[in-house]
């Protein structure tokens, strides 16, 4: 675990391919929270992995993909994306996602 409390602005900005930064926020063994940040323009490739995923639209517009349906989402919305189904986004207007996953990402955190 990363502590009780999580302070933005001490938090560092990790890089998650081009355009895209993350920031974790709190963590344990079976819930993780993350920030992403997006520029216009960039792609969360598409994959899968065993976690299961709810993410909050912060701000932005995002064309995202869950298995073979697609649809354009905004700031107030948000997705479901259940272990194991291929999934991607591409942001569409500069944003920020609010992810949360369980069982953590231990993938997150063995980079750091």
């Amino acid at each position: 675990m990363n502590g009780l409390f999580q302070f933005e602005k001490e938090l560092a900005w990790e890089d998650a391919g081009p355009g895209v930064k993350r920031q974790l926020f709190g963590y344990g063994e079976t819930l993780m929270m993350i920030k992403v940040k997006f520029e216009a323009g960039s792609i969360g490739a598409r994959h899968s992995h065993p976690h299961v995923q709810a993410t909050y639209i912060e701000s932005g517009i995002f064309e995202m993909t869950i298995g073979d349906e697609v649809r354009t989402i905004s700031k107030g919305d948000g997705y479901f994306v259940p272990s194991n189904m291929e999934h991607g986004i591409r942001c569409i207007e500069a944003g920020m996602l609010i992810d949360s996953f369980s069982p953590m990402r231990e993938d997150f955190i063995t980079t750091k």
